[in-house]
């Protein structure tokens, strides 16, 4: 009988939570609402950023491969480098570059240096014979006109025509003599000018090797400073590390920040460009510490787009400088942005997901059973100004509510003010688009002046 009388109590209790599980549920949902309020309203843009420091010292390579012109080294690998964010006293040892390429280009310069060597060398034994030849045939022709002087003094007593043969005799010994010395006097200064010659490229090749000797000392990269070492980060976003190039237009294998003043570099669409000036304010966070705030000033906008890569919209670069100094700040951290591009006090507001759009009236569903028109205006990434058609504290509607045919139309006095507002905004787009495919008809003068075609000209 016990039995029995609990199986009936587990039954019922079964049942009655298998209802309450199962039921119908008929509650309606209840529609939020929200009041308008009045206050201080922002108007933001909001970007992601990145932390560089405001100055920073490069570590270079060897200046010697941009300024020699002699030594021709296009790309250099970097061989060794210590590990981002080591901290280095000056002169401590950073990285090490690839020698490989430049001890080819070394082994053909001493190979040069060698031919140079000996081309100095036999330049140099032939003008010494040559000279020596020289000096040989000088001292023979004068000793052959001391020998036809001889014969002219023996023939006084000789008939006139054998006098008159040795004088001749005599003049061609002195002519020959006379001309192998002023052959002496040019093979000489022809001889020291190929020496000359000779010693310059000698010497040349010798510079060429010393000098390139020098520069492979260099691939030992020290620190210029203390400082923390940063990688570079090239013009395609990636940074330089082992096994990247440098090249004699850019050297720099590592970077020492300043991390005393640092600004965060953020770009910003072309949408919300044209709001963003330098010298706004701009509340700053690090997303690796979100517990931390920090303010800053715009200080730089580009006035030319550029388009990152694996994008298609076209952004402008900004810079903002970090009006704080924090030990937990490193370049490249990642920062979220708030600029503050305007700031509008005691207006009224309402979240956007309350505003509702049909054709070109905007309204509102109110808690009074109201579809409100009003008038909006500037709008952040949350909220929207209320210029008219509410009051604060005045409740709406954040959905729309069911049953929307029984809400009474109010606020029709605001529709001229909406359809005219839109009417100057056609006006100004249509403007601007003149402005824009309007065609340059100012012409030049010959002076070069500007000068407009006369008017009632077309």
């Amino acid at each position: 009988m016990k039995r029995k009388y609990y199986i009936i109590i587990a039954t019922v209790l079964v049942v009655i939570i298998a209802y309450a599980i199962f039921r119908p549920k008929v509650e309606s949902l209840k529609l939020l609402t929200v009041k308008v309020e009045k206050g201080e309203f922002e108007i933001l843009v909001t970007t992601t950023g990145e932390l560089q420091a405001k100055s920073s010292v490069d570590i270079m390579g060897p200046s010697e491969l941009r300024n020699s012109r002699s030594i021709r080294i296009r790309n250099i690998k970097i061989q060794d480098l210590v590990p981002e964010g080591t901290v280095v006293d000056s002169g401590e040892y950073v990285g090490e570059l690839d020698r490989s390429e430049v001890g080819t280009s070394l082994k053909d310069l001493e190979d040069e240096l060698e031919t140079m060597e000996s081309q100095y060398l036999k330049t140099q034994l032939d003008t010494t014979m040559q000279m020596r030849e020289l000096r040989d045939q000088i001292v023979n022709l004068r000793f052959t006109m001391e020998e036809k002087q001889i014969v002219l003094d023996q023939s006084k007593f000789e008939p006139p025509a054998t006098i008159r043969q040795a004088t001749i005799d005599l003049e061609k010994s002195q002519r020959s003599y006379d001309q192998a010395s002023d052959n002496y006097s040019l093979k000489a200064q022809q001889a020291q000018a190929n020496m000359r010659e000779a010693s310059i490229n000698l010497d040349k090749a010798r510079r060429k090797v010393n000098e390139l000797k020098n520069v492979i000392e260099k691939f030992t990269i020290y620190a210029p400073q203390s400082g923390m070492v940063i990688y570079k980060k090239e013009w395609s976003g990636q940074k330089r590390k082992v096994g990247s190039m440098i090249n004699p237009w850019d050297l720099t294998v590592a970077t020492l920040p300043d991390l005393s003043t640092m600004n965060s570099k953020t770009y910003v669409n072309e949408i919300d460009i044209s709001k963003v000036k330098t010298g706004q304010d701009v509340r700053m966070g690090i997303d690796a510490f979100p517990e931390r705030e920090y303010t800053g000033q715009v200080l730089e906008v580009a006035n030319i787009g550029e388009q990152l890569q694996n994008t298609d919209a076209k952004v402008f670069e900004v810079i903002i400088s970090v009006d704080q100094s924090d030990s937990i700040m490193r370049p490249a951290m990642t920062t979220s942005n708030q600029v503050i591009t305007n700031v509008y006090s005691d207006v009224l507001f309402l979240p956007l997901e309350a505003i509702h759009n049909e054709d070109s009236l905007s309204f509102v569903y109110t808690k009074s059973n109201r579809k409100q028109i009003i008038v909006p205006g500037e709008v952040n990434e949350n909220y929207i100004i209320i210029e008219q058609g509410l009051n604060e504290g005045d409740e709406v509607y954040i959905s729309v509510p069911e049953n929307t045919e029984k809400y009474k139309l109010a606020g029709e006095e605001l529709i001229p003010v909406l359809k005219e507002r839109e009417r100057l905004k056609k006006e100004k787009e249509a403007k601007d688009r003149d402005t824009t495919n309007k065609p340059n008809r100012d012409f030049k003068k010959p002076n070069g002046h500007k000068r407009r075609p006369p008017s009632g000209s077309k």
